[in-house]
């Protein structure tokens, strides 16, 4: 995910330690993230990273960014947001009530009464315009600003506007049920209507008293008990929630926002109280008011676990020398917990860090604040191989037999719209199945392709695929690897003439890998099970030798259609077909972009030969006239050299 992160925010954090811009960029790039660009703009300057997808938990915030600059620099933070004690009251006006602990492990939420809801301050403003977020007002500002400082998404209900019961707020985390909806808020905050019907098991944050749905847990807040300019008590929520369900809900609703993609990188589950206690001291100076008191609902906890790491294992796997001293503070820079435990280091990472989990975690970490620079390149010795992939090797006899009979491999998409198996969540409305046979897509390829035969200056279009496909066995998914073969003689479609050809080619494949397969055939196509024949060879370790083939240069293709005339001259019999061919395209211009020789005929002392010349533009479609004059150009030609044309 790519993210942009302001320096003076970074710089907040990190005090008077702080590298420069540049040197931040360099110290990323080389130890954590890919740096997508720099922009100085009023004062500041933005850094767009790259997150990786093992760092969303901590990193997609200044403080996660910040605390990896810190390690990569061996200093501590010098203002830590999550290093703080949480000193809220407890209140017994807030209820939570969660159906499923694996859906939400923890739920907070605080009450704040007493404030003013107006524009933010310009330093508020700043800092969210930095990272690309429109300010609002105060309120729906500061969680914006939380959730970028820290890490922690939150949401904002006016208390007025949320009904009670039994004389509190009443909180509910359940599964939706199909049709059920919700109305949420637009983008950015507008009031724009936006209700939502739900297909049902989507995570939703209801209210207890009447049974409305008020969210989409983790993706979207709704519009129920918003925040306006007449708010003057509110409710701020902050949770922890299934990071899978999440990802689910979000990409299956088209719903994905900043908040939502924070949630499906699982954040640590200790942010939610210290996100709270960060927003009402910010609340509290930007908006006034007091902190009635908050409640905690932690159903079921997950802390960092201690990992055995192997000081020997991390060399070998590094290729590295690192002695277990180094080993130990490059792990302390990071905030890792480490004790002796014999020959090993017992790791604990710290609470942020999610991503730390087993051995390998703790390796890389010493890694990369290590330097991967100091990896030194070593050549691989050569070793004699004792065992042969079958199926690399028989496949590989495959391509080398078709390509001599002049086939073309091609690779098609897995995916249709149509076919055995489904997918639960597809890419696109077309691509909800995965093929059980590569039959229909290559003969798609056949379709595409054979307007080009002229273009290409083939005869006919022959194709070939090898690849997986995806059926049904007794109720059970199975795949097995299979080879398509394909051919077309016109460029309008299937002919019927093709499968005489496809026959000969069949049988001379057959006769290329000493086999006999149980071919499908049908217009023009067959396709065979590889797996199934495979399965039957004996283990083969020979080598396919390809043989080498000339340099080519590899050219963007014209996307406009081409444009074919054929032309037949009486030449001497002396006249080779190769400077025919060279006179054309002295004369014509690039738009000549093939020649064709398609016929030699003798008669008496003359010889006859016919040719077809193919015009393409890499600008636009060419129109007739451009291209008679292009064929006025060489009908010059072949009278200064005497040439006859028929």
């Amino acid at each position: 995910m790519v993210q942009k992160f302001s320096y003076n925010w970074l710089t907040e954090y990190l005090g008077a330690t702080a590298p420069t811009p540049e040197a931040v960029a360099d110290l990323l790039t080389k130890h954590a993230f890919e740096v997508e660009g720099m922009e100085k703009i009023d004062g500041d300057t933005l850094i767009e990273l790259k997150i990786l997808p093992d760092r969303g938990s901590d990193c997609l915030c200044h403080r996660g960014i910040a605390r990896e600059l810190a390690t990569l620099i061996n200093q501590p933070l010098q203002s830590d947001p999550l290093e703080i004690e949480v000193l809220l009251p407890i209140t017994d006006k807030i209820v939570v009530e969660i159906e499923d602990a694996d859906d939400c492990p923890r739920f907070t939420a605080s009450l704040i009464t007493g404030i003013t809801v107006a524009d933010s301050p310009l330093w508020l403003k700043e800092r969210l315009a930095a990272v690309g977020v429109r300010s609002i007002n105060n309120i729906i500002d500061a969680t914006n600003y939380v959730m970028f400082a820290i890490g922690q998404p939150l949401h904002a209900y006016d208390a007025a506007k949320f009904p009670q019961k039994d004389g509190a707020y009443n909180f509910v985390v359940r599964k939706a049920v199909a049709a059920e909806t919700v109305n949420l808020l637009a983008e950015g905050g507008k009031e724009d209507e936006r209700i939502v019907s739900l297909k049902g098991g989507e995570l939703l944050i209801v209210e207890g008293a009447g049974n409305t749905a008020v969210g989409l847990a983790g993706v979207k807040g709704g519009r129920f008990a918003g925040v306006d300019s007449s708010t003057n008590s509110i409710i701020i929520e902050a949770a922890h929630f299934d990071a899978g369900l999440t990802r689910r809900t979000a990409r299956g609703l088209g719903i994905i926002i900043d908040a939502s993609k924070r949630f499906e990188n699982e954040p640590a589950r200790t942010l939610p109280p210290l996100a709270q206690q960060n927003i009402v001291d910010l609340i509290i100076k930007i908006a006034g008011g007091e902190c009635v008191g908050f409640v905690d609902v932690y159903l079921t906890e997950k802390n960092p676990q201690p990992v055995l790491v192997s000081p020997m294992n991390v060399n070998a796997l590094l290729g590295l020398n690192v002695p277990v001293s180094e080993m130990v503070s490059l792990l302390k820079r990071g905030g890792v917990t480490v004790a002796q435990d014999g020959q090993s280091l017992l790791c604990t990472g710290p609470l942020a860090r999610t991503d730390l989990n087993i051995e390998e975690d703790f390796i890389e970490e010493i890694g990369r604040v290590y330097g991967y620079h100091h990896v030194v390149s070593v050549v691989p010795e050569k070793m004699v191989l004792t065992e042969f992939n079958q199926r690399h090797i028989f496949c590989e006899k495959v391509r080398l037999s078709l390509l001599i009979m002049g086939f073309t491999e091609v690779i098609t998409t897995t995916f249709r719209n149509k076919d055995e198996i489904g997918l639960l969540s597809s890419m696109a409305s077309d691509k909800c199945f995965l093929r059980s046979e590569l039959a229909t897509g290559l003969e798609e390829a056949l379709t595409k392709n054979a307007p080009f035969t002229d273009l290409l200056g083939t005869a006919h279009t022959s194709l070939f695929e090898i690849g997986t496909v995806f059926t049904r066995v007794d109720g059970v998914v199975a795949e097995h690897f299979s080879l398509a073969i394909g051919v077309r003689l016109k460029t309008t479609g299937y002919s019927g003439k093709e499968d005489a050809l496809l026959l000969q080619t069949v049988r001379q494949l057959e006769a290329d890998l000493g086999i006999k397969g149980n071919w499908l055939m049908a217009a023009g196509l067959a396709e065979l099970n590889l797996s199934e024949l495979i399965s039957k060879l004996p283990t083969s370790n020979q080598y396919v030798s390809v043989p080498k083939t000339e340099d080519i240069t590899y050219s963007p293709f014209s996307i406009y259609p081409s444009s074919s005339r054929d032309i037949a001259l009486w030449v001497g019999t002396d006249t080779e077909v190769s400077s025919v061919a060279t006179l054309f395209k002295e004369a014509a211009s690039d738009l000549l972009v093939r020649v064709t020789h398609l016929d030699t005929f003798a008669k008496d002392s003359k010889v006859s030969l016919a040719f077809r010349l193919v015009f393409q533009s890499n600008d636009k479609t060419l129109a007739a006239d451009e291209v008679e004059a292009e064929m006025t150009a060489v009908y010059q030609a072949c009278a200064r050299a005497s040439f006859e044309v028929r």
